[in-house]
């Protein structure tokens, strides 16, 4: 479009204090050959908004560059339909953070003024990627408790579901379970109460929105947000259908108690925590021994089952200690009868702390932390437990009737995860012993089959738990697949209750789903976005990078190895951007050549004026350097920030670039990394990092000092100590003295 400019500058919130106003008008209007620049006292305010929006109406401004406040605030009143804005943050990184009109702010404000009229006029308006054939229908992956709520949840919110379920029944592990914790008040109702899983998996079966698939699987899943095609089998048939979204709720599965000789599994009356609701439900209450079917009237629990342990689950299942505790009451049903829970720690959030105290005030229900060491055999079928430091401290050895073993929650989608991982690393060694892996192991059974280059399942946490990833903080229903969204079990260990509530929100993040790729613009975490990766491929070496690289899998392979994008998959962090080595991936107002050219407009005067360029991801670091200004926390006016979408979309040619012009130094600021990611785009700040090693290459070359480069991990709530990581940072490479390319 052709572009008419108009440029805005606040006064208020001490800028116009801090600032000389007509001097930043000049390097507008003169310095940058914009007509039109125009100053108010509070930008902001309703007079100010009708000053800009009468240009737009009356002299057919279109591109705006406001030099005010943070560009993370305000962001409703300086939203233009139909123009394309730029905001250059002269208020948190000037007015707040420098001391006032001193030729060192005065030069940085007009250094933040240059290089967004340079973003502007370098970039086009954003237009949305609107696919055809869309589908607006919900796939649910599971049918337990937290998959017949998502379908539920879906269906009376108007959307057309499908639920597929592997079983011939729908229900999964409620249908196990004899009784459950009661969700209103303790102290009015029975201690434990009927599941109600019939009336749920009724109203399923029932309900005009819903299709059932059972005993079903999916054979493959290709296509991307909106216009996933997948292939269900069912009953020797096979039916492709098209979906907009996935709710994946595929649930859990016990440990392997096989694994758990060492607490007596496998002797004669120890059973699982699964297994003694089996046998609850089976004799409708009472407590049979399954060696001789007598009354067990002394039933010890063991919590904790190969859970906090590194040699087995190390972490805890949230549920056991409160399933342990209503199978107590199970026990206690006969008056007779006694139930003994040895416990690491009782965990019991929220409400159930109230069901705990019940079990604490029963005179038939004996607590006791303990670690316990072995469980022998007593004779008739009877056991002994051996434990100690017990809360007498002393070593204890009890005998029951029966042992039942707390045994913890693993994800279904963790053995397909463990296949891939083993996968990975055997092809790694070479072809041949990839092959013998292949030939050698079982292969598990795959649940989505996503047909991507990055694999067939969704990726897990690091640790290789099998949990789905996502990024807990901000997203927890997200997993790396865009328009999929994990819910139950699969994400995390939960009881019934939150699988319930969990399902509703990963169906309402489906919806959302559906409702952005209808409009063409980005699921999240930019929700806003309607630009997307417009590559010149006429230029691509097909070198696969941003294949590799995408955390998304967004990126796909033709039959010739060349990359091509699934937009509806991608989320705009610019990972790819900052792949690339031949730099030809750009978006609409973000690319490389963009930021570069803002990079270029930094002025740097002489050898006695310093200048330090950081590159700030918008998530973590950008919102607390704005709230470090907000407590006026003092930054060094030598340093100049850049957003970027992301540290993923951090390009090399960024750092040759500024070092060859003569600035002195150059700090990245990511997110945090590692397995307690907070990483909006997951790999982002870690890939930025992998990236960063290669910095020495590009400083050998030009005979610079390694410290010039540095890369900081960021968290929002760094805010009070971040200036001061800054200023040291700015300090050592003023001890390294001046850039040496600075003036050539």
């Amino acid at each position: 479009m052709e572009k008419k400019y108009g440029v805005y500058i606040c006064k208020g919130c001490s800028i116009g204090e801090s600032v000389n106003i007509d001097k930043l008008s000049q390097i507008a209007t003169k310095g940058m050959g914009i007509p039109l620049c125009k100053s108010h006292d509070v930008l902001c305010s309703p007079e100010g908004i009708n000053l800009i929006k009468e240009d737009i109406q009356k002299e057919g401004v279109n591109a705006i560059a406001i030099a005010a406040c943070s560009p993370r605030v305000k962001f409703e009143e300086f939203d233009f339909p139909g123009t394309i804005t730029e905001r250059a943050n002269i208020r948190e990184f000037v007015a707040w953070t420098q001391e006032p009109n001193t030729e060192e702010t005065q030069s940085l404000a007009e250094d933040y003024l240059t290089m967004h009229i340079t973003k502007l006029k370098k970039g086009d308006m954003p237009e949305p990627n609107i696919l055809e054939n869309l589908s607006s229908t919900i796939l649910v992956v599971g049918g337990g408790v937290a998959g017949m709520n998502a379908a539920l949840d879906a269906a009376n919110a108007g959307y057309s579901v499908l639920l597929v379920e592997k079983e011939p029944q729908l229900g999964g592990f409620a249908n196990k379970v004899y009784k459950k914790i009661p969700t209103g008040e303790y102290f009015t109702e029975p201690l434990i109460v009927d599941t109600g899983i019939e009336n749920v998996i009724k109203s399923v079966e029932s309900h005009p929105n819903i299709k059932v698939y059972k005993s079903s699987i999916i054979e493959k899943t290709e296509g991307q947000p909106g216009l996933f095609d997948v292939t269900i089998s069912s009953n020797g048939s096979s039916e492709t259908v098209r979906t907009g979204a996935v709710v994946l709720a595929t649930g859990w599965k016990p440990y392997d108690a096989s694994k758990l000789d060492y607490l007596g599994y496998g002797k004669k009356n120890v059973v699982t925590n699964i297994e003694f609701e089996d046998i609850a439900k089976k004799n409708n209450g009472r407590i049979l021994r399954p060696s001789d079917g007598k009354e067990a009237k002394r039933v010890a629990f063991i919590q904790c089952a190969g859970q906090r342990d590194p040699n087995h689950l190390p972490y805890c299942s949230s549920m056991c200690c409160a399933t342990s505790l209503k199978q107590a009451k199970y026990v206690r049903q006969d008056k007779d009868a006694v139930a003994m829970i040895f416990y690491k720690d009782i965990r019991t959030p929220g409400r159930l702390e109230l069901y705990y105290k019940e079990a604490q005030n029963d005179p038939g229900v004996m607590l006791t932390k303990a670690d316990v060491k072995g469980v022998s055999d007593a004779g008739n079928g009877n056991l002994y437990v051996e434990m100690e430091n017990t809360l007498l401290g002393e070593k204890v050895k009890i005998e029951a009737d029966m042992v039942v073993l707390a045994a913890g929650m693993v994800p279904t989608t963790r053995a397909p995860q463990e296949y891939l991982d083993g996968l990975t690393a055997a092809a790694a060694k070479g072809d041949d012993a990839k092959k013998k892996y292949i030939e050698e192991t079982p292969k598990p059974d795959f649940i989505l089959n996503l047909n991507y280059k990055q694999g067939p399942e969704i990726p897990s946490l690091e640790g290789a738990y099998g949990f789905a990833d996502s990024n807990f903080i901000c997203f927890p229903y997200e997993t790396r697949r865009t328009g999929v969204y994990s819910a139950g079990g699969v994400k995390r260990p939960m009881d019934t209750t939150e699988a319930q509530s969990d399902a509703a929100g990963a169906v309402f993040k489906a919806i959302q789903c559906i409702d952005h790729v209808a409009k063409g613009i980005a699921v999240h975490p930019r929700t806003w976005d309607v630009t997307f990766p417009d590559p010149l491929m006429i230029r691509c070496t097909s070198c696969k990078r941003c294949t590799e690289e995408c955390p998304f899998g967004a990126i796909d392979e033709d039959e010739k190895g060349t990359p091509f994008y699934k937009v509806n998959r991608c989320r705009r962090c610019g990972t790819c951007m900052g792949a690339c080595p031949e730099r030809i991936v750009s978006f609409k107002d973000y690319s490389v050549d963009i930021i570069g050219s803002m990079i270029k407009t930094i002025e740097s005067p002489d050898e006695e004026t310093f200048r330090i360029l950081c590159f700030a991801c918008e998530n973590d670091a950008y919102p607390a350097l704005d709230t470090a200004a907000l407590h006026r926390k003092k930054i060094d006016p030598s340093v100049r920030f850049v957003s970027l979408r992301c540290l993923g979309g951090m390009n090399l040619v960024w750092v040759a670039d500024a070092l060859s012009k003569g600035i002195d130094g150059i700090l990245l600021l990511g997110c945090k990394f590692g397995e307690n990611y907070q990483c909006h785009f997951v790999k982002g700040s870690e890939l930025a990092n992998y990236r960063f090693g290669k910095v020495g290459e590009t400083l050998n070359r030009l005979q610079l000092e390694a410290e010039r480069v540095q890369m900081l991990q960021v968290s929002i709530t760094d805010y009070e100590k971040l200036p001061d990581m800054i200023n040291e940072f700015v300090e050592k490479v003023k001890e390294l003295g001046p850039n040496p390319f600075k003036g050539m």
